[in-house]
């Protein structure tokens, strides 16, 4: 029973990490965005309370929609493109509701390749000096082609795979399990210790505006907890 809470507490963990996509940058970028007018903690906790209602409502939905058509549900990519169209195909109007949830689907999708685009975009941007539209031209070039494989994982290139996982597994374990729990750990030293940002420049910069504030206490917390928690969903993932 510890065991599966443990594993239950990790996997959880580490989607937080997905969702909220805190390890490669994108909220980074939309952050530096944001109105001063409210702090930056204040933000953060309203943006991690709504995706946590959001995936919870959608837990609510899928879960039992599983049971309830005595299908087996998975985790993962396989969830959405396997399990979900074999619950779709037991409903009635079931190509209607799967059209729905497909469609609403890409529209979801495509909220994060803007995350991704304006990463980087901004990057190039400021690092390089491109303009938006060259760099929205070039880097659109380059999506495109590197994520044909994946889109291909599931039909042409079917056959491939790396002990066991297909592309999209393969770069859904990269993407989820390594790059960003890693990079979730390297902004966060970065942001606390003294061979980065250090912590009171941090702390003036998030504590600008109107919401609640970083108190001095919460960073040893910064600094030494979250960096060990970090680390051990970093190990989990890849053992």
């Amino acid at each position: 029973m510890a065991k599966g809470i443990r594993q239950v507490v990790l996997a959880a963990m580490s989607q937080a990490f997905f969702t909220l996509s805190v390890g490669i940058g994108a909220m980074e970028i939309f952050g530096s965005y944001m109105s001063k007018e409210e702090s930056l903690l204040q933000e953060s906790m309203t943006i991690a309370s709504l995706d946590t209602f959001v995936a919870i409502v959608s837990g609510l939905i899928i879960f039992p929609a599983c049971f309830a058509f005595g299908v087996s549900p998975d985790q993962g990519p396989s969830l959405i493109f396997v399990t979900l169209p074999k619950v779709f195909i037991n409903m009635p109007l079931g190509r209607v509701w799967g059209t729905l949830f497909f469609v609403f689907m890409t529209f979801a999708s495509f909220s994060t390749v803007m995350a991704v685009f304006e990463n980087l975009i901004a990057s190039a941007m400021d690092n390089f000096q491109w303009s938006r539209k060259k760099a929205t031209v070039i880097f659109a070039i380059v999506i495109l082609v590197l994520s044909t494989p994946c889109a291909l994982g599931y039909n042409l290139l079917s056959d491939f795979n790396i002990a066991g996982k297909n592309i999209l597994d393969i770069e859904d374990f990269l993407v989820s399990n390594i790059l960003l729990p890693l990079g979730s750990l390297i902004f966060l030293l970065f942001c606390v210790t003294k061979y980065g940002w250090k912590a009171e420049n941090f702390m003036t910069e998030a504590n600008l505006g109107k919401g609640i504030k970083v108190k001095n206490w919460m960073i040893p917390y910064f600094r030494y907890v979250l960096p060990i928690l970090i680390i051990i969903v970093l190990g989990q993932g890849l053992f």
